[in-house]
């Protein structure tokens, strides 16, 4: 089939590779010249694994282009993804301006039948907006199909989440609309849910919240666990064994981040308050998440007294590990807050680097050009990320190179009775301190 992604940032890019990948002929659109012309140049602007090979191959078989221009998105293809940003704004709503601006220029060069498909986290009801707008400026009166059909992809795995899906969701009104869009998916041969245009958008919605929840819940264990001298690890196992509950995302940390959950937890609260229905349980999860982090800068500041002038490494930027991401990273704010008590930070990470360069909060930083180099003289090292390079490091040259050998996990990322045996001072989330010998 012929398919336009409009938007090629982290969902577009994905999917419009993924598509052109089963076959599919695919262009993706995105009104940024820059990026197209990275694009067109065989460059790739973000980091997902496996993403640049799958572009490299479409490309190179003609499956998949790039081009600036909308009309040309709508005039060659069946059915129109919008994929572009919905930002947070500081009520916690959803900024739809993008969506809306794209619905606009969709309708304004629409001359023939086309499935118009939001693909783009976004409020219950924003489809029947997106079809109100496209009637109101569709100049040639061409006949159109609105559909909701949400991304369920996780930065770091999103190609392999979207060639093997666990369910595809389908939201529209029309039995023609979701025709085609069985098609489109029929070479992914995953589970298909059809549902009303209101209903596919709040699953999305729900999902993310769901899923911070158990973030959440597995963190207020974790303070439990600390005081009680419990093992939050072997807590998470326990109830994890527990087919019902299961064990993903019951990981004790610093909390999560990233461009999607704070971001749809928070319109998803907006969104229940506008209906008169608050959802303040998820204000709650909101809370957990936040003094988290705080909670955590509380175990450095109590174990190195001062933290002004002390030189500490810091492991990890993104918010998560294999991505490039650093939007709403919890290990940027917990970097930005040491900045702020004055100590010297180094930090490392092995993505990250360059768009963490470009965050104003922590200008201040030095960074290295390796793990290693990170924590060469320094008083203490904090993980931040759960990256696989920081799990299989030489912990023994970690502590020659360390001037002290204190470390804060907040990743729970090493394993305390090894640290205790190399001689570490060190801290993680819901487990027992261990003090050097």
């Amino acid at each position: 089939m012929d398919l336009a992604i409009i938007g090629s940032g982290y969902v577009g890019l994905v999917t419009g590779a993924c598509f052109a990948d089963v076959g599919h002929n695919v262009i993706c659109v995105d009104n940024d010249l820059e990026k197209i012309k990275l694009l067109k140049g065989g460059k790739v602007p973000i980091y997902e694994p496996g993403l640049e090979e799958f572009i490299h191959r479409n490309v190179s078989a003609h499956r998949l282009r790039f081009s600036s221009s909308i009309k040309e998105g709508v005039d060659h293809s069946q059915i129109v993804f919008i994929a572009v940003p919905t930002p947070q704004q500081p009520n916690g709503d959803v900024d739809l301006s993008f969506i809306e601006k794209v619905a606009r220029e969709i309708a304004g060069v629409l001359s023939d039948y086309r499935v118009i498909v939001d693909k783009s986290t976004v409020p219950v009801k924003t489809g029947e907006k997106v079809a109100e707008s496209i009637k109101r400026y569709n100049r040639h009166g061409a006949n159109f199909d609105v559909v909701s059909n949400p991304e369920f992809l996780r930065e770091g795995c999103a190609v392999a989440d979207l060639m093997h899906p666990d369910r595809i969701v389908i939201g529209a009104q029309s039995e023609h609309a979701v025709d085609l869009m069985k098609k489109v998916y029929e070479p992914f041969m995953a589970p298909i849910l059809v549902t009303d245009i209101n209903s596919a958008e709040l699953i999305k919605h729900c999902a993310n919240s769901f899923l911070a929840l158990k973030i959440s819940y597995i963190n207020a264990v974790s303070a439990i666990c600390e005081i009680s001298g419990a093992d939050v690890e072997k807590v998470a196992d326990g109830i994890g064994m527990d087919h019902r509950i299961g064990r993903d995302f019951l990981n004790a940390g610093i909390g999560y981040g990233g461009s999607c959950f704070p971001k749809d937890i928070a319109a998803f609260i907006a969104i229940s308050e506008q209906l008169g229905v608050p959802f303040d349980l998820l204000k709650e999860v909101q809370r957990i998440n936040t003094a988290q982090k705080r909670r955590f800068l509380k175990t450095i500041r109590d174990t190195l007294w001062v933290l002004r002038e002390k030189r500490i490494a810091v492991w990890g930027l993104t918010f998560k590990p294999d991505t490039d991401d650093v939007r709403s990273s919890v290990a940027i704010e917990l970097l930005a807050d040491l900045l702020r008590e004055g100590a010297h930070v180094v930090a490392y990470d092995p993505k990250g680097m360059e768009k963490a360069r470009g965050v104003k909060a922590i200008d201040a930083a030095e960074f290295a050009p390796s793990a290693l180099d990170a924590v060469n003289d320094a008083e203490a090292l904090v993980i931040a990320t759960e990256w696989s390079e920081f799990a299989n490091v030489d912990l023994a040259v970690v502590k020659e190179k360390m001037r002290t050998p204190i470390v804060f996990d907040g990743r729970n990322l090493l394993d305390p009775e090894t640290m205790r045996r190399l001689g570490f001072h060190y801290h993680s989330i819901g487990r027992k301190s261990v003090t050097s010998q």
